[in-house]
């Protein structure tokens, strides 16, 4: 390694350590000519080829800003799009290639992206997959739809309306007072109409 300072054509590792979750080594090294010392980050290579048959370096900086512009307006933080970034790059690294199409880093973003947020997935997806009609989201979310529905506990919520079991749980009990609604424990509501104690029972009588 050439160094900075006097142009020396090598220098010697005084210091190796791992970085960004063990993907990079970070190596101290010393020039054995001027004794000044600097620092250098190795990164396995991973050559990302575009539509155009042009070559770049894999960024996960780039994949960042591709979704931060589909998040827009979205409840997304900053730690979880830095956080969908690297498990894009894990995933895309662990298929052992050191060249990757665009077609599949998209693919690497559509999982993590779909797990974040379904709003922007589609947003994502309506531009990667090239939708065309409204046919193209129908299907989509249909796709999304049975996926949740297949995982127990995954439902739309309100999408079915009340559950009937906690319904029950929330008015067991319940008796009606003269002059004013029962609350969920039975006793007769004070506040009048519009009052805190004519709101509709929503928890289970203990």
């Amino acid at each position: 390694m050439r160094c900075p300072f006097c142009r020396h054509p090598d220098s010697r590792v005084v210091d190796s350590r791992t970085a960004d979750d063990g993907a990079a080594i970070r190596r101290r090294r010393q020039c054995p000519h001027c004794s000044r010392r600097f620092t250098t980050v190795e990164n396995a290579s991973l050559t990302v080829i575009k539509r155009s048959g042009v070559t770049e370096p894999f960024s996960r900086d780039k994949v960042i800003a591709g979704v931060r512009k589909a998040c827009q307006g979205r409840p997304v933080t900053e730690d979880a799009l830095a956080q969908l970034g690297q498990r894009v790059e894990e995933a895309v690294r662990a298929t052992g290639s050191a060249e990757l199409s665009t077609h599949d880093v998209g693919l690497a973003i559509l999982g993590p992206l779909r797990d974040l947020d379904l709003v922007a997935y589609l947003r994502f997806a309506s531009v990667y997959k090239a939708f065309e009609s409204l046919e193209d989201f129908e299907a989509a979310i249909a796709e999304l739809r049975q996926a949740r529905s297949s995982v127990p506990g995954s439902g739309v919520p309100g999408e079915d309306g009340p559950d009937p079991e906690c319904a029950g749980e929330a008015t067991r009990g319940a008796k009606p007072a003269k002059g004013g609604s029962a609350s969920a424990d039975g006793r007769a509501g004070t506040g009048g109409p519009g009052g805190a104690d004519d709101a509709p029972a929503t928890a289970a009588a203990d």
